[in-house]
């Protein structure tokens, strides 16, 4: 049995926003990730001899960077989530259920019997 039996006659829906961000998506993990840092470092540099309390101000700042980093790399992984729906969804049109449906406006009288489902069915490729 085919599980991707493409439909006849379908065709693909044109690259939007999706195509262009996914192919932006390693750039901006990696901004996400270095201008934290970058920023860090640019404040341990500044200070050359801390004392206690800027000791304690420089490690609450490289907990807030690492929570930035994650919380960033947490949204990029969304977004490239989100691109890949999207082009599963513009994608070719597949064969997903072969039964006739019975709509809820205008429910059958009686139940279908096994022999009626099967010849409902597209056939096997």
């Amino acid at each position: 049995m085919n599980w991707f039996q493409k439909l006849p006659h379908t065709t693909r829906a044109g690259t939007g926003l999706e195509r262009r961000l996914w192919r932006k998506l390693p750039l901006i993990a990696l901004n996400g990730a270095v201008l934290p840092l970058l920023c860090l470092a640019t404040a341990h540099l500044l200070n050359a001899a801390p004392d206690a309390a800027q000791l304690r101000w420089l490690q609450l700042l490289g907990y807030g960077v690492g929570g930035v980093i994650l919380f960033h790399a947490s949204m990029v992984l969304t977004v490239g989530i989100g691109c890949i729906i999207v082009m599963v969804m513009k994608g070719p049109g597949y064969v997903a259920d072969g039964y006739e449906v019975s709509h809820s406006d205008q429910p059958r009288a009686h139940h279908e019997t096994v022999e009626e489902a099967r010849g409902h069915r597209l056939p096997d490729a």
